[in-house]
């Protein structure tokens, strides 16, 4: 028991890091049965195009998909532009506000996609297809061997011994593949780590701080679903009731559409206010009526620390 409940702290603990590793899985699974069952290049005038379909199309499609699934997207979009409201360019703030959800977004929606790329350089095959059509490519291979050079390089993702005899002194095709693809490795977990570094020197609060606003969070989210579905509950119970007996409903308390709109606002932590949330702000600056609650969200010095646990994973 002791060990199955120290195996499920740890994954509470680093489900982020999990759940990456788990779609990084999966797509370098499906990237393993798209270059062995589908992928079949076609050795003539094509190569380029059908390798770099393969390479480039379904990264795209992953990144469209995390951006999807990924609920800030939808917290930022959803009620942004209501019809009673002219939609224009934002103002500065509000546009520096967003810039940084939209960093967030984008790099977590890039983990597939990377992923991806990364496994299809190292396995080869798509790169070596999409190269072996490229005229920079044969002008630069086949430099005074003539067209019948040109010819053959197209055949090289069907005949690997063509390789060695067209190649010389140069790196196969194969090889260039796996290096650019270690090198974009390189770069991933060099850009990660530096911006990891650069996020939590700017962050106004401290790292005991920080962790306790992750629980405070975490808990807050719990506490609301909760309060909400009974919420909805009573209200459902309420309706139903007055329908079926055709009476008036007794007054019933519930938050208005600009309180739902002042919770819903994008929150942004800074040291001049310690507030862990948009209900936490909102309940202590007077329902949100204070002048304090508009406060730090139009300032963008102190918007470099932006609330990344305020929302799950998740957007379906």
């Amino acid at each position: 028991m002791d060990t199955l409940h120290r195996a499920l702290d740890f994954c509470i603990r680093h489900q982020t890091v999990l759940r990456y590793g788990i779609v990084s899985l999966l797509t370098a699974a499906s990237e393993h049965i798209f270059s062995s069952v589908v992928f079949k290049c076609p050795c003539n005038s094509g190569n380029m195009l059908y390798g770099s379909v393969f390479l480039i199309v379904p990264a795209f499609i992953l990144f469209l998909l995390g951006c999807m699934v990924n609920a800030r997207t939808w917290h930022l979009l959803t009620g942004s532009c209501p019809p009673e409201k002219r939609c224009g360019f934002c103002p500065r703030g509000t546009c520096t506000r967003y810039c940084p959800v939209l960093v967030s977004i984008t790099a977590r929606a890039l983990v597939a996609p990377l992923t991806w790329m990364a496994v299809a350089l190292l396995r080869a095959s798509f790169y070596e297809c999409a190269a072996s059509g490229n005229g920079l490519i044969k002008n630069f291979v086949c430099q005074d061997k003539g067209q019948e050079c040109h010819k053959l390089l197209a055949k090289i993702p069907c005949d690997e011994k063509l390789s060695e005899k067209i190649s010389g002194e140069f790196l196969s095709l194969q090889a260039q593949s796996q290096l650019i693809g270690w090198l974009l490795i390189v770069i991933i977990v060099t850009v990660v780590l530096i911006s990891k570094c650069v996020s939590r020197c700017r962050s106004p609060v401290s790292y005991l701080q920080l962790k306790f606003k992750k629980t405070y969070s975490k808990k807050e989210r719990e506490l609301f679903e909760i309060k909400a579905k009974e919420h909805a509950t009573r209200l459902a119970e309420i309706n139903v009731n007055c329908f079926f007996e055709a009476t008036d409903p007794a007054p019933f308390q519930t938050p208005s559409n600009e309180d739902w709109r002042r919770i819903s606002l994008l929150f942004t932590s800074n040291s001049q206010e310690q507030y862990y949330s948009m209900i936490h702000k909102y309940v202590n600056t007077n329902r949100g009526n204070s002048v304090r609650f508009g406060e730090g969200d139009q300032n963008p010095s102190v918007l470099g620390f932006v609330d990344e646990e305020g929302a799950s994973e998740s957007g379906f």
